[in-house]
C-alpha cells in the first residue's frame, strides 16, 4: 500500500501544479452554482405564488429535496460527463507522451499498485470537487429544512457515479499517448453508460431490461430520492472493479511489449 499512496500523492500534487485542476474546479462549481440558483429561484417563486393565492395544500407539497437538490444532483452527473475526462486524460497518456511510463513499468512496482495509485489520486481530486459543492446543501440547511438523509444518499450516489467515471476514464487513458484522444474516448464511453438505457422501451422486454440495467443513470436516480438499494451499489462497484481490471491488464500488456 505504500507504493499506492506514493503514486496517489504524486498524482494529486500534479493536478494542483497545473492549470487543469483550477479550470476543472472553477468550471464545475460555476455550472453547479448556476443550476442551484435556477432551481432555488424556481422553488422560491412557486412558494411565493402559492402563498399569495392562499393554497396551503400546495405549500405542504413543496419539497426542497425533490425540487432543488435532486435535479441539481442529476445535472451534476451530466456536468461530470465533461469534467471527468479532463481529470483522467493525463493519468497514463501523459506518462506515455513523456516516456516516463517506462520508469513505472520497469520498476518493481506491480501494475495493480500503479493502477490503484492513479485511481486513488484522481479520486481524491474528485472528492475535493464534491466537497466544494456541499456549500449548496449547507445553504439549504441554513435557510430551509431539507431531509438530511436524502441529501446524504444523493451524495453517496454522486460519489459512486464519479468513481465509476474515473475508473472508466483511467482505462481509456492507458490506451493512448494523446491526452485529447484519451479525453474524447473517455467522454464517448461515459456517454454510452449514461444513455444506453434510453432505447430500453423500444427494443423489446428482454433487451430493454438488459439496457436499463446497464444504464448508469437508472442506478443513480433512486439515490437522489433517498433510496439505497444493494443492487445499485453492487452495480457501481462492479463497474469500478471491471474498469480497474481492464486498466491493469492494459498496463501489463505494455510492460511486456
Amino acid at each position: 500500500m505504500t507504493n499506492v499512496w506514493a503514486i496517489a500523492y504524486r498524482e494529486l500534487r500534479s493536478y494542483f501544479v497545473s492549470p487543469v485542476a483550477y479550470v476543472v474546479l472553477a468550471g464545475f462549481l460555476l455550472l453547479c452554482g448556476w443550476f442551484f440558483w435556477v432551481y432555488l429561484t424556481q422553488f422560491s417563486q412557486m412558494v411565493a405564488m402559492y402563498a399569495q393565492f392562499q393554497q396551503p395544500q400546495m405549500l405542504e407539497q413543496m419539497n426542497l429535496n425533490d425540487m432543488v437538490m435532486a435535479p441539481l444532483l442529476q445535472n451534476m452527473v451530466i456536468i461530470l460527463l465533461i469534467m471527468v475526462p479532463l481529470i483522467t486524460m493525463r493519468l497514463f497518456a501523459e506518462e506515455r507522451a513523456n516516456c516516463t511510463d517506462e520508469l513505472l513499468l520497469t520498476s518493481p512496482i506491480e501494475t495493480l499498485e500503479i493502477t490503484l495509485g492513479k485511481f486513488l489520486g484522481a479520486s481524491l481530486f474528485y472528492l475535493v470537487l464534491l466537497g466544494c459543492t456541499l456549500v449548496y446543501a449547507g445553504i439549504l440547511l441554513y435557510f430551509g429544512d431539507p431531509e438530511v438523509g436524502t441529501i446524504l444518499t444523493g451524495y453517496l450516489g454522486l460519489l459512486l457515479v464519479g468513481l465509476s467515471f474515473i475508473a472508466l476514464g483511467l482505462f481509456t487513458s492507458t490506451l493512448t499517448s494523446n491526452q485529447i484522444v484519451a479525453a474524447v474516448s473517455a467522454f464517448v464511453v461515459l456517454l454510452l453508460f449514461f444513455a444506453i438505457g434510453w432505447p430500453a422501451s423500444t427494443v423489446g422486454e428482454s433487451a430493454g431490461a438488459v439496457l436499463a440495467y446497464l444504464s448508469l443513470i437508472e442506478h443513480f436516480q433512486p439515490m437522489t430520492a433517498g433510496l439505497v438499494v444493494s443492487s445499485d451499489v453492487i452495480y457501481f462497484l462492479s463497474v469500478i472493479a471491471f474498469a480497474l481490471f481492464l486498466s491493469q491488464r492494459s498496463l501489463e500488456s505494455l510492460r511486456w511489449r
